[in-house]
């Protein structure tokens, strides 16, 4: 599937399935990238900003309620964003969150169609145990991160450039290549276009020759 960037339109994103378990997605081709981030990390408010539709991720002061792997289509047919489960503060029990982790690890593992991993952190609280687990999974999979650090206007400008460079050398000796990070703001619109064009990287890309062999932990997830 060959798509040029300029086709791809994020504002055109509509809500296609939610799906508790792998064989519950969509037919498994095209591309597609996954958002992923903690309970309160703002996974919704940057996907709802990407698209310029803010009732398109489902933003609650509850968190932990969304519990569904979240598939949203654009207007290139085949290629999807994807809101993953994720969480933190999420007030439920550990049977739940160890269900969620174990669909959660299957998705990332086992989908041939996902072409990266959007994590979503709060700039002034990264790199949580949610965090972690998320990068020990792309790593595992050798599967392109882009670290988006939210919330960049809670900070002064400094500390912010502080942390971005900071967790830029982290997480490059963990990743390399396959990692990049940048600060984002919903509520100032800051980092959008940085962000588009990572996507546009991503989802205009060519599909990976040999997905075969790629390393799997336990299989069989989690919200914003």
């Amino acid at each position: 599937m060959s798509i040029n960037p300029s086709q791809l339109r994020y504002n055109s994103a509509k809500f296609n399935i939610s799906a508790a378990k792998l064989h519950q997605c969509p037919a498994d081709f095209g591309a597609e990238v996954a958002f992923a981030g903690r309970s309160n990390a703002g996974k919704s408010s940057a996907i709802n900003t990407l698209t310029g539709n803010n009732k398109l991720a489902r933003t609650s002061k509850t968190p932990g309620r969304t519990q569904l792997i979240n598939f949203f289509d654009l207007n290139v047919e085949g290629v999807r964003l994807v809101d993953l489960p994720g969480y933190g503060f999420a007030k439920v029990p550990v049977e739940m969150k160890l269900h969620w982790q174990k669909h959660l690890g299957e998705y990332l593992e086992k989908r041939q169609c996902l072409r990266g991993v959007v994590l979503v952190m709060d700039i002034r609280h990264p790199m949580k145990e949610f965090d972690q687990m998320m990068v020990e999974w792309c790593a595992a999979s050798q599967l392109p991160l882009h670290v988006l650090l939210t919330k960049a206007d809670k900070l002064k400008r400094g500390p912010a450039q502080s942390t971005l460079l900071m967790l830029k050398k982290e997480l490059k000796a963990e990743l390399g290549e396959l990692v990049s990070v940048q600060v984002f703001s919903a509520l100032k619109r800051q980092g959008v276009d940085q962000l588009q064009q990572k996507l546009d990287q991503w989802l205009t890309a060519e599909a990976p020759q040999d997905d075969a062999d790629l390393p799997h932990q336990d299989d069989d997830f989690a919200e914003d």
